[in-house]
């Protein structure tokens, strides 16, 4: 038997933890997220929030375990919308343990900032996947930074897109964008604009991440047979897309409990533009086969994703193993016997 009271904790850095995984295994990961919650083979509480009116942004608090593989995991998750003009530092900071199910021993402490790039880029991937139609091709991306960067990263892996666009309001996040992804993806087309329409209207799948407070995507823009990723709400306010796309959409969402309150859908439910009964149910009920995705190639597809613990948990055990056989970050005994 182990002796877990000499058992040390690892601790991963962002770097430590960047390129231990691939993009397609980020992908994979989620998908099997979304598959243990269709099948009910997870516990998870929605996310917690605390928000001050001082500081924009909010904390977030995101515990799960997850049957299969076997893990339980908390992140807690910072950010601040001011960090990029301000500070020159990242929007979202987030913090990961990963505790053995059975003891509770922390078994990582890890930066989960890259992590999260990842694993929410492939929300869209996976929505994509299911959702999409087979012939999609042109990706619109709306919002620049990290988790853009990720977006394009893990959708590229189950998709040969022939064009993405992507949109900020500043050049300078575009430039950015270009200046990391371009050397990554050398012969797809990139184009960049601080016009959201010359991103967004005849992308076949657009995907937005942005903390809009009010809609920016235009319904006039969405032409039938488009999918789109509602990614960058996740709390009581957000709202990226015009209303009325949602009342012609077939919606999904990641966790029911958590989008009434925080996701894309928070403001229409609210207002009485659209009802819960109008919502088709949960991307997990899909992936597990419990729930038909997109009926026809003219209608227009939305996932709802507000991000959810179990992609974390179902993620973090690949990436722990990769960095224990990598022989990356430290480790350090955190109990005494």
């Amino acid at each position: 038997m182990e002796n877990w009271a000499n058992r040390k904790t690892l601790i991963l850095s962002r770097s430590d933890m960047m390129g231990l995984v691939t993009p397609a295994e980020y992908v994979g990961c989620v998908e099997q997220a979304y598959r243990m919650h269709g099948e009910g083979r997870f516990f998870m509480e929605p996310k917690g929030h605390i928000v001050l009116d001082r500081y924009p942004g909010e904390w977030e608090a995101m515990p799960s375990y997850i049957e299969e593989p076997e893990a339980a995991a908390c992140k807690w998750v910072s950010i601040r919308e001011r960090n990029r003009e301000r500070f020159n530092l990242p929007t979202v900071f987030s913090i990961l343990i990963y505790t053995h199910p059975e003891t509770g021993f922390p078994l990582a402490i890890v930066d989960g900032s890259y992590h999260t790039v990842m694993r929410t880029g492939a929300a869209t991937a996976v929505s994509t996947k299911y959702l999409a139609r087979e012939d999609a091709r042109v990706l619109a991306i709306v919002g620049a930074g990290h988790m853009a960067e990720g977006t394009l990263e893990t959708t590229a892996a189950i998709r040969p897109w022939t064009e993405v666009r992507v949109w900020s309001r500043s050049q300078q996040t575009l430039d950015g964008f270009l200046r990391n992804m371009q050397p990554k993806f050398p012969e797809l087309k990139i184009r960049v604009s601080t016009s959201l329409e010359d991103v967004v209207p005849g992308a076949d799948v657009v995907s937005t991440i942005t903390p809009a407070r009010g809609p920016i995507v235009r319904d006039e823009w969405i032409a039938p047979g488009t999918h789109i990723a509602a990614v960058g709400a996740d709390k009581g306010g957000d709202q990226e897309l015009e209303s009325a796309i949602l009342k012609r959409a077939r919606i999904f969402v990641d966790d029911i409990r958590q989008c009434r309150t925080d996701g894309e859908i928070n403001v229409p439910l609210s207002q009485g533009i659209i009802q819960e009964s109008d919502i088709a149910g949960e991307i997990g009920k899909v992936v597990s086969g419990a729930l038909p995705g997109r009926q026809s190639a003219d209608q227009v597809t939305l996932f709802d994703s507000t991000g959810i613990a179990l992609q974390d948990s179902a993620t973090v055990p690949l990436e722990y193993e990769r960095a224990l056989a990598a022989g990356v970050g430290i480790e350090k005994k955190m109990i005494s016997t």
